[in-house]
C-alpha cells in the first residue's frame, strides 16, 4: 500500500477542451429549442438557466489505462427544484455565465455534530482529557447547559460553513440525553428551519451520554416518535456495559418507528468486534434494516487481521450496512479500499467542528476525499475521480466504464461548482468552490 502523502498528476485538460464544446449532448434536444428555452434569464417562479457550465462526458485511454477525463460546456435549465434539461451550450445566451467552472454533484456531510459546537463564538481549544468516553460525559454534562444556550445560532453558522465548502446536506448526530433532555434537538430544528431553502438535513437521535449508564430511555422512547430519521448509539459494552441489551433496545426502538440505525462504535478490541457481528445478525433477523443501519467510525475493523477483515467485510455487504468513517490517519488505517472491494457502502463527515471533542474539522468533506486517497495511493486520473464520491454521498458523474450518469433530466438541482478541470483534479487538489445551488436556490 502506498501512503504517501505526495501526489502527483499531469496537467490532463488543456485549453484545447474548450474547442469541443457543444459537440457532445447528455440529453435529447436541438439548438433551436435550447435557443427558446435560454431566450431569458430566469432568476424566479423556481426557474434558473446557466451556460458555459462544464460536464465530464467520458475518459480518454491510452493503453488501456484513463489518462484523462473528457468535458465539454452545456447550458443547464432548471425548475421547481428538478434539472429540466441540458443541451449544447450557447454562449450568448441569456443566462448566468458559469464560467466554464466544472458542475459536480452537490456534497455531503454524513457525520457532524451540528447542535454542539463552538464555532461561531468563542475560541476553545479541548480540555485535558482524563477518564476516557465517560469522562467525556462528564464535562458534557457541566457544559452544555451553557453551550444549549445560543446553539441554535452557532448551529447556523456552521451551516454556513458547510455551505462555503460545497456542502448541501448533513446527516447531524444530536444529543439525546438527560442533561440537555430534548432541548438540543429543539434547537437544531430551529436552525435547520431557517437554512430548510439552502441546506438538507437527517437527524440522528444520539444517546451520547450511554442508553443506560445514563437514563436517556425515555427521551429516546420520545424523541422516537417525532421527525428524526435513525436511533443512534454509542460504544454499548464501553458505556452501558451490555452490547446485546443495548443494541436489542436500539434495534427494537428503530423497528417501531420505521426509522434507520447510526451507531458511533470506537471500541478497537473483543468488544469492538462482538458489535459489529450481532449487529450484523440482528439485521439479517430484521431485513428491514437493510440498507438503513450504519456503524460510524468502526475502529476495530482497523486492528484486525486481513482474513478477518474480508470476513467481516462480506458479512457488512450481505446485510447493507455501512461504514461512516472520518478517514483517521497516523496509527490506525482503515481497510476503505476492502470495504469498496466487498460493496460494503462507505460515507464520510467533518464530526466535530470546533468543539469540546476537537477543534481540527475543516467543514469540508472534499478534503476528506483528497486525505483518502491519499492515505490509500489514490493517485491516477481513474482512482482519483472515483474518490470523489465519498464527499457527494456515492454520486459520480460517469460511472467505472466512463458513461455520464450525472447530470440526467429529473436529477434534483442540488450542485455545486468548483474551479477545475475535472473531478480527479477537484480532489487532487481540493479546488475552490465557487457556487452552491441546493434544490434550485442559489445558496452563493
Amino acid at each position: 500500500m502506498n501512503t504517501s502523502g505526495n501526489i502527483t498528476r499531469k496537467d490532463f485538460i488543456k485549453s484545447s477542451a474548450l474547442a469541443m464544446a457543444g459537440l457532445t449532448t447528455l440529453t435529447s434536444g436541438t439548438m433551436n429549442a435550447a435557443s427558446l428555452l435560454f431566450e431569458n434569464e430566469t432568476l424566479s417562479n423556481g426557474k434558473l438557466s446557466f451556460k458555459n457550465v462544464r460536464l465530464e462526458t467520458g475518459f480518454q485511454y491510452q493503453e488501456g489505462e484513463v489518462i484523462s477525463t473528457q468535458t465539454h460546456l452545456f447550458c443547464v435549465y432548471i425548475e421547481n427544484g428538478k434539472i429540466k434539461s441540458i443541451t449544447p451550450n450557447q454562449p450568448n445566451a441569456k443566462a448566468i455565465d458559469a464560467k466554464g467552472f466544472l458542475m459536480l454533484p452537490a456534497f455531503k456531510d454524513m457525520h457532524i455534530h451540528l447542535d454542539k459546537t463552538y464555532y461561531g463564538d468563542h475560541w476553545q481549544a479541548v480540555r485535558k482529557r482524563t477518564g476516557g468516553v465517560k469522562g467525556m460525559i462528564a464535562l458534557e454534562q457541566k457544559i452544555l447547559p451553557e453551550m444549549l444556550k445560543n446553539s441554535a445560532f452557532k448551529a447556523e453558522k456552521m451551516i454556513e460553513l458547510l455551505q462555503s465548502k460545497g456542502t448541501s446536506f448533513a446527516r447531524s448526530h444530536v444529543n439525546i440525553e438527560p442533561t440537555s433532555k430534548l432541548d438540543s434537538l429543539k434547537n437544531l430544528q430551529r436552525a435547520l428551519e431557517n437554512k430548510k431553502k439552502t441546506f438538507g438535513a437527517e437527524l440522528v437521535a444520539f444517546p451520547q451520554h450511554g442508553v443506560f449508564y445514563t437514563d436517556s430511555v425515555p427521551y429516546l422512547k420520545e424523541v422516537a416518535a417525532m421527525d428524526i430519521d435513525f436511533i443512534g448509539g454509542v460504544d454499548p459494552y464501553t458505556i452501558d456495559g451490555a452490547i446485546e441489551k443495548t443494541i436489542d433496545f436500539t434495534v427494537q426502538l428503530a423497528l417501531d418507528h420505521d426509522k434507520g440505525i447510526d451507531i458511533h462504535l470506537h471500541e478497537s478490541g473483543e468488544s469492538g468486534l462482538k458489535t459489529v457481528e450481532y449487529l450484523i445478525n440482528k439485521v439479517n433477523e430484521n431485513p428491514s434494516l437493510k440498507g438503513r443501519t450504519y456503524l460510524s467510525h468502526c475502529f476495530v475493523l482497523g486492528k484486525l487481521e486481513k482474513p478477518k477483515q474480508e470476513a467481516i467485510a462480506e458479512k457488512l455487504a450481505a446485510a447493507k450496512i455501512g461504514i461512516v468513517s472520518t478517514i483517521p490517519f497516523g496509527g490506525l488505517v482503515m481497510p476503505i479500499p476492502l470495504l469498496y472491494q466487498y460493496g460494503v457502502t462507505v460515507l464520510t463527515g467533518n464530526d466535530s467542528i470546533v468543539d469540546h471533542w476537537n477543534t481540527f474539522g475543516s467543514g469540508s468533506v472534499l478534503q476528506k476525499a483528497n486525505l483518502m486517497a491519499q492515505l490509500y495511493g489514490y493517485s491516477t486520473e481513474f482512482l482519483l475521480s472515483r474518490s470523489l464520491k465519498l464527499a457527494t454521498g456515492n454520486v459520480l458523474p460517469l460511472d467505472d466504464n466512463g458513461n455520464q450518469q450525472w447530470p440526467k433530466k429529473g436529477d434534483d438541482a442540488n450542485m455545486v461548482f468548483v474551479n477545475a478541470s475535472c473531478s480527479a483534479e477537484a480532489v487532487s487538489r481540493i479546488s475552490h468552490i465557487e457556487s452552491l445551488v441546493h434544490q434550485g436556490t442559489i445558496v452563493f
